[in-house]
């Protein structure tokens, strides 16, 4: 049995005449006594007694006119719902990122998208990269600003957002404080203080330090960069951090030195390349490429 029936059914009682609903219907007067037929004979009742001067309803069709109508304004109350929550999700951006907006001017691309898109709403999940791939592949973000590094997998389009190294983080009494650059092995008797271990930040420090020729002494892990530089100040290791996050954070009690071998990374703004992207979705990376000049890296 199917709603628009019931529609129609309302239409015949109210015109009393077949020819004159399917006008209204627009459809054929066949199809429409085929709707009125098969809701006969869906509801086991007579609705109209026909002939060939005129219809009539029925005792049974009286009896199902309010039904017919609370089912149809139910239905059609049910569809404006569905298509206002559709065009709210629409219009909703949600957008992963490692927690560096600020860091990376990627706040000045949410501004720009809000100024162009009034009625748009910004939901911002951040994570670390690894985790923000895996929300993209569920599709439970948009698209994200991840950080990258070596190989990139073929699942996703990368847009270059900027680059960044590796760099060093002391206390700005070490007696390595007043270098530029330094080899990391230098380092080798030092304590660690790091972003935590189910990070890419974490590998690729702990990956450098053994091409450097020693397993670093972790002792501290934190997502909190200000946390961690709190630890460096106290003495308790140095730290190993992007150099645009670490200038970021910078205060005159630590010292920001280059290290070699040197480290590159990038951010990248990241989406499924065979995902179905809204339309709020494809703005954003059409407004990231025109504010920034760049195109995907395939």
């Amino acid at each position: 049995m199917e709603i628009k029936y019931f529609r129609d059914f309302l239409v015949v009682a109210e015109t009393q005449n077949f020819l004159e609903a399917s006008a209204i219907l627009y459809c054929s007067q066949a199809t429409l006594t085929k709707h009125i037929q098969r809701l006969e004979l869906d509801l086991g009742l007579t609705l109209f007694d026909r002939t060939t001067r005129k219809v009539s309803i029925t005792k049974n069709g009286e009896m199902l006119l309010p039904y017919a109508r609370e089912i149809t304004a139910l239905y059609e109350l049910l569809t404006t719902q569905v298509k206002d929550l559709k065009n709210d999700s629409q219009q909703t951006l949600t957008i992963g990122s490692i927690p560096a907006l600020a860091q990376y001017n990627i706040t000045e691309l949410l501004v720009r998208f809000k100024k162009t898109n009034p009625k748009a709403t910004i939901n911002v999940i951040q994570a670390g990269s690894e985790e923000l791939i895996d929300l993209v592949r569920q599709q439970r973000c948009d698209l994200a600003f991840i950080r990258t590094y070596g190989e990139l997998s073929p699942e996703f389009c990368y847009l270059p957002i900027a680059a960044d190294e590796l760099v060093a983080i002391l206390p700005s009494h070490h007696p390595l404080a007043n270098q530029s650059v330094i080899p990391l092995e230098k380092l080798s008797q030092e304590n660690f203080v790091l972003i935590p271990e189910n990070t890419m930040l974490h590998r690729l420090s702990v990956q450098l330090c053994r091409e450097s020729g020693f397993e670093p002494n972790i002792v501290f892990t934190d997502h909190r960069l200000e946390n961690l530089l709190e630890m460096v100040i106290n003495g308790m290791g140095v730290a190993l951090l992007m150099r645009k996050l670490a200038e970021y954070m910078a205060q005159p009690k630590v010292s920001v030195l280059g290290i070699l071998p040197t480290a590159s990374t990038r951010l990248d703004l990241c989406y499924l390349r065979n995902g179905e992207l809204t339309a709020v979705a494809r703005q954003f990376i059409s407004i990231t490429e025109t504010l920034r000049g760049l195109q995907p890296d395939n």
